[in-house]
């Protein structure tokens, strides 16, 4: 992990910037719900106090040295550049962008806050552009391609297709994201902890997001998805996990939920 001693100096004065706008209890929550990297790395700044940080230094030289300071130390700064991005109106400099910090992004939280606006603008280049992300061998990079074909696809873009496409990707066999506490521990000899042991690995995080997918998809464009679930396209732990998150849903009737429930694999 990079530390603050060994950033440059307009990143450390970011850094000392977010430290201003530290919550400590927020910290320490937040250490609980990302445990794939060191609570070491986490200021603890909430979503609202990154977004105004980003919009204030926005276009300007600060943020652009910044941004070329990859990797970052902390996990506000991986917030902070996603909320950079987001602000970024062209829409091929925002692909440049986003494909420049996608390898160094190691964790569920900074994958799913981005979303950039521009990416509206073009959605034909979107999609082939998702369809690359999703062929990555970065999960991360896997899981912002799904997300990014849930948030542009699912409405009056969709296609039956979409759901192939997600329905096929690997279950398993993604790296584990640089400085990650799996990346870590990788090819360390004894270092295995009951700590690590029981920290979710890369594949997790890709099939969470393959069933949000489906469970949104369920609730958008039910006539096309459900027979994905009654003919069990998706592997048993995210069919299970649909069914599960479409259940909790609000937007899925009560007739539907009751079928969903009667689909489950034990």
């Amino acid at each position: 992990m990079r530390t603050i001693a060994n950033i440059s100096h307009t990143e450390r004065n970011l850094v000392e910037r977010l430290f201003a706008l530290q919550d400590v209890g927020y910290r320490d929550f937040q250490a609980k719900l990302i445990p794939t990297i060191d609570p070491a790395s986490i200021i603890g700044v909430r979503i609202p106090d990154l977004r105004a940080l980003a919009k204030e230094i926005a276009g300007t030289p600060d943020a652009e040295a910044f941004a070329a300071s990859l990797p970052h130390a902390y996990l506000e700064e991986d917030g902070l550049h996603a909320f950079l991005i987001e602000r970024i109106r062209n829409f091929d400099e925002a692909i440049r962008a986003t494909d420049a910090f996608l390898p160094f992004v190691n964790n569920w939280e900074t994958c799913d806050l981005m979303s950039p606006k521009a990416f509206g603008k073009n959605p034909d280049k979107l999609l082939a552009k998702i369809y690359e992300w999703m062929e990555s061998d970065a999960a991360f990079t896997v899981r912002f391609g799904i997300g990014m074909l849930m948030r542009h696809f699912l409405d009056e873009r969709f296609e039956e297709r979409f759901l192939d496409a997600v329905a096929n990707v690997s279950p398993a066999g993604w790296a584990e994201a640089p400085g990650t506490v799996l990346a870590q521990n990788a090819g360390a000899e004894k270092r295995e902890t009951k700590a690590s042991a029981s920290i979710p690995d890369a594949s997790y995080y890709v099939n969470m997001m393959r069933a949000w997918y489906f469970a949104t998809a369920l609730a958008k464009q039910p006539q096309a998805t459900l027979p994905f679930i009654e003919k069990g396209r998706l592997d048993p732990w995210t069919h299970n996990k649909t069914i599960q998150k479409a259940i909790e849903s609000r937007r899925i009737d009560a007739d539907m939920k009751a079928h969903l429930r009667t689909l489950r694999i034990r």
